[in-house]
């Protein structure tokens, strides 16, 4: 669904991802993992657009080349987006937040498609409340949901259960399960936990400074290899 190619992206004279590879095979959850600060987020951000890459390419679904295009125009050709920190409009009601997402449909539709409310139920109660009255989890829920809104074919998820209670965690990992098995998503996963990982996650790639170091079926992701790249 996406392969990545000799990526390489700079902030100002450091050098910060290193002719870095990636494939994420089509209806299967691939996870990103890695310590911090070795250029998880800052790929995700490359792949969307909000950070320029200075070489390389982002080829989606084998023959859309990514690389060059606006954020908007990737959005258009199915990658929904929830980045690290959720984003939301904390003064917009959840099904205005909703809403936002509309904008990119390729078919031009204006209706919030049922399916979110029904993978997310507690968007539907909350409708008319204001996005920054949500909980953490339930802020979560609607960042997913509106990355969902335009029907994409690929979901990046960054750090999707970061500070949120472990209940609302394991929904959303049972979510991104039927989104795959129910809906041929393909989801593209930026996770720390590595219960979560192993448990929703097909495949993994391991990052450490910039470039990508080992990769594999999640059932092979070792000991060895969590102790070299993964533990503090």
């Amino acid at each position: 669904m996406l392969k990545i190619e000799q990526l390489n992206q700079f902030y100002g004279q450091s050098h910060t991802l290193w002719n870095l590879e990636l494939d994420v095979p089509a209806g299967q959850c691939t996870c990103v993992m890695g310590r911090n600060g070795v250029g998880k987020t800052t790929l995700m951000k490359c792949i969307m657009g909000e950070e320029s890459v200075s070489g390389g390419r982002i080829i989606l679904a084998g023959d859309s080349e990514l690389s060059r295009r606006r954020t908007e125009d990737r959005s258009r050709l199915g990658i929904g987006y929830v980045p690290q920190g959720r984003q939301i409009f904390p003064l917009l009601t959840v099904e205005e937040n909703l809403r936002t997402g509309l904008a990119v449909r390729k078919d031009g539709s204006r209706k919030i498609p049922e399916r979110i409310y029904e993978l997310f139920p507690v968007l539907k109660e909350m409708k008319n409340r204001r996005g920054g009255d949500l909980s953490g989890g339930q802020q979560q829920q609607l960042a997913i949901g509106r990355a969902l809104v335009i029907e994409p074919r690929l979901l990046i998820l960054d750090e999707p259960g970061e500070g949120i209670q472990p209940n609302i965690v394991a929904q959303i990992g049972e979510v991104i399960r039927r989104l795959i098995a129910e809906d041929g998503l393909t989801v593209l996963l930026v996770e720390q936990k590595l219960p979560f990982a192993r448990k929703y996650a097909d495949r993994f790639a391991i990052m450490d400074r910039g470039r990508r170091v080992a990769d594999g079926a999640i059932s092979e992701l070792s000991d060895d290899l969590i102790r070299q790249h993964l533990t503090v």
